[in-house]
């Protein structure tokens, strides 16, 4: 037995090791088939990326959302690594059964960590193979997360894994019932019944027992790094070495994920010049290759694990988008065509081939058929992503929050919206008039400039304009940027009203635009039309620093981002002016309306005192919640509230459902699967409420809709209200008249002044 362990071991220790360099070497040039980023992106700041490296894996800071299954994986991943040292000694041991490591090998620290680290290892797996159990598709169907995953690959590693664990405890006992003096026993404090069990067997049977589960584990250890140095697309296995090169590489040096802003389009490692574009400038995504070295490493590291698809709006409303099976056809279409890359393959924007038949003679024929599907395509086009995919997205961020190896989906699907936009022209029709509006008018309905101000005839006190009323916004603490919805839907318009009346109750200077501005871009580009948010945005800019005064040409007059305060009721709006204006040369201080109401009832200057009595639930906007982190200031606000009772929704703040509006959703019908605010308003309705409020003009119209519909079909009482938390807390601040009360002061002869 002894010959025959070491001989099978030796062998596939050879093999896996040469095969595992090869592929590593193989993975280095696949991922370098993506575009250049450009310089700096990826790279800034290394310590603080490393930092993050290391706080993301030692502290599992992301898979620990998910309670026990993060506790699990933790000790899985991190016996991984660190109980490398056992694989050394069962070697050593294939030799001479009561071999140990020099010096640690009979330290009673080492020992007590390789008990606890290999059996709670062992303890984590099985935990994670029941998880996948109670989850698996055949049970809860579309709705489990491991739907779609390669669940042979998957119960292979957790195999792999369970046997590794079991024999690293086994042989720990084995080297104890071997090496067994006194005192030693509380290095096996796990182990010692199995130890005392071994103890009890001659020799020869201990010996062929050791030699035995060192085999097993040296096999195993081998034959998994065969199997995954021969499959470079298996994500289960992978993800544990990819994912740290990933995570350093993330979008923010920060270690924030890919939220908030857009980037803007690149080609080629630069930035695309929309004024004076490249000759060989990409827009967008048509082909795998435009992708980034990014988006391929990306592609590669999914681990299939689902939780971005069991938080995705569009797949728990039956649509065919789950952002785990995207990042999957992306990345075994990357494969698949990686032969003919490699070999100089690919077409120019014209579709002609830039390699010569002589560059191609060896390339599979399969890699060949890969290469001629079009990235974007129909079932019956061959396509890898279907366009039904690529338009479900509603940009809501659940993906890129979830994801524990830092994928960035959004901006992969934005990359893909934009060829399709901008270069094809495919887009679903109905936004087209969007677009249109846009470019005319300079908001998505397409109504005149001077409507944006008709809203402030409709308040009794007066609502300054730039320009008009002052000359600048130096004259004013704020500018309140009332957005395109707010001034110009007639829902959104109640919450600009009750927002500028708590402005004027609180005493706080504000102003607003005269109607020039244009909408802030935030649906054209997340539909895919960057050049056009480019226009809008730098129109916006260039006006916004006109009204502080500062001269373009003259760059001592050049404000700091701290005297340029603005304050959004949509949350679409806050999230461009703060973050993707700067790309822009635009740099503000932007807050929510939420976080400005708080900060002014901490203050006193509001002070909610009528009672406004109901059950409320609170419904986050995925662009103030997730994509900002702005989670409290709406809920401090309705705590202020006398007499509302606030029930969270199941799944709310980081895990908050959609309303179906964002990624220019808005401006799209939705025919595919269940309407995404009908889910969200069931949600709603299952805690019986009496309000449903929220912080969004988007969230507003599309809960207010499904309400609205579920009251005609009688499933929603008549009384439930859908309102922002502006107009509940301007309900409380106003004093209600107490017409008794007023005639009694009056008949109340004046006062005396004190002399």
């Amino acid at each position: 037995m002894q010959l025959a362990a070491i001989i099978v071991s030796l062998v596939l220790i050879a093999v896996g090791v040469a095969l595992f360099g090869r592929a590593l070497v193989q993975i280095y040039r696949f991922v370098r088939l993506g575009q250049n980023v450009p310089a700096g992106t990826r790279t800034a700041d290394p310590y603080r990326r490393a930092v993050t490296v290391v706080k993301e894996f030692l502290g599992h800071t992301r898979m620990n959302k998910w309670g026990i299954v993060g506790v699990a994986h933790w000790f899985v991943a991190v016996g991984f690594f660190s109980l490398l040292l056992t694989i050394v000694n069962a070697i050593g041991q294939l030799f001479k059964a009561d071999w140990i490591l020099p010096i640690i090998g009979g330290w009673a620290p080492y020992n007590v960590f390789v008990e606890f680290l290999g059996t709670m290892t062992t303890l984590g797996i099985l935990t994670l193979i029941v998880i996948r159990q109670l989850n698996r598709p055949g049970r809860p169907g579309r709705k489990s997360r491991f739907a779609g995953s390669n669940t042979g690959q998957a119960y292979f590693v957790e195999a792999v894994i369970l046997i590794v664990g079991v024999c690293i405890f086994t042989l720990h006992a084995l080297e104890g019932a071997q090496h067994h003096v006194d005192g030693y026993e509380a290095s096996f404090f796990v182990s010692y019944p199995v130890v005392a069990w071994f103890r009890g067997m001659d020799l020869s049977t201990l010996q062929n027992l050791t030699y035995f589960f060192a085999g097993l584990k040296i096999a195993t250890s081998f034959i998994w790094m065969i199997t995954v140095a021969l499959k470079t697309d298996m994500g289960v296995a992978w993800h544990r070495f990819l994912a740290f090169p990933n995570i350093f590489f993330k979008r923010e040096s920060d270690g924030g994920v890919a939220l908030g802003a857009l980037q803007p389009m690149a080609s080629g490692g630069k930035l695309v010049d929309f004024e004076d574009p490249g000759e060989d400038d990409v827009y967008g995504v048509s082909q795998i290759e435009h992708f980034s070295w990014k988006g391929i490493l990306d592609f590669s590291t999914c681990t299939e694990c689902g939780r971005c698809q069991s938080q995705c709006p569009a797949w728990n409303t039956g649509k065919p988008l789950s952002p785990k099976l995207l990042i999957m056809s992306l990345r075994d279409h990357a494969h698949a065509k990686a032969p003919y890359l490699l070999a100089g393959g690919g077409k120019d924007m014209e579709g002609n081939e830039k390699a010569t038949e002589e560059q191609l003679k060896d390339v599979p024929a399969a890699a060949l058929a890969e290469a001629e599907r079009p990235l974007i395509g129909t079932v019956e086009e061959n396509g890898v992503i279907d366009p039904d995919v690529l338009w479900s997205c509603t940009t809501c961020g659940a993906c890129v929050e979830q994801c524990p190896v830092d994928i960035e989906h959004i901006d992969h699907i934005v990359d893909m919206r934009r060829y399709q936009v901008m270069i094809e022209s495919a887009f679903p029709s109905e936004a087209g008039t969007m677009l249109k509006n846009l470019e005319k008018k300079g908001n998505p309905w397409g109504l005149a400039k001077k409507q944006r101000v008709e809203w402030t005839k409709e308040v009794d006190f007066e609502v300054p304009i730039v320009g008009k009323d002052i000359e600048d916004l130096t004259e004013v603490d704020y500018l309140y940027w009332v957005g395109c919805a707010g001034a110009l839907e007639d829902r959104a318009k109640k919450t600009t009203k009750a927002f500028a009346e708590l402005l004027h109750m609180a005493g706080v200077k504000f102003a607003i635009m005269g109607g020039d501005e244009k909408c802030t871009g935030d649906s054209a580009r997340r539909l895919g039309n960057e050049p056009l948010f480019q226009q809008l945005g730098q129109e916006n800019v260039a006006m916004l620093n006109m009204a502080y005064g500062e001269d373009d040409e003259d760059p001592s007059t050049r404000k700091p981002k701290s005297s340029k305060k603005i304050v959004a009721t949509c949350p679409h709006c806050f999230n461009t002016i703060a973050n993707e204006y700067p790309q822009l040369g635009g740099e503000f201080e932007v807050i929510h309306h939420t976080q400005l109401l708080q900060h002014l009832i901490d203050e006193g200057k509001l002070v909610p005192v009528t009672p406004v009595d109901g059950l409320i639930t609170y419904h986050d906007p995925c662009y103030l919640g997730r994509h900002n982190k702005v989670y409290t200031p709406p809920r401090e606000i309705m705590s202020a509230v006398p007499g509302l009772r606030q029930q969270e929704m199941h799944r709310h703040k980081e895990r908050g459902f959609c309303c179906g509006a964002g990624g220019a959703r808005m401006w799209m019908e939705e025919r595919i699967g269940k309407r995404i605010n009908n889910e969200r308003v069931d949600e709603a309705l299952s805690l019986n409420p009496d309000i449903v409020s929220t912080a969004c003009p988007f969230c507003l119209v599309m809960l207010t809709d499904s309400v609205n519909g579920k009251k005609n079909d009688g499933k929603a009482k008549e009384n439930l209200q859908v309102v922002d938390v502006a107009q509940l807390l301007l309900d409380s601040v106003k004093t209600p008249v107490d017409p008794a009360g007023t005639a009694e002061a009056e008949s109340e002869p004046e006062p005396e002044p004190v002399k």
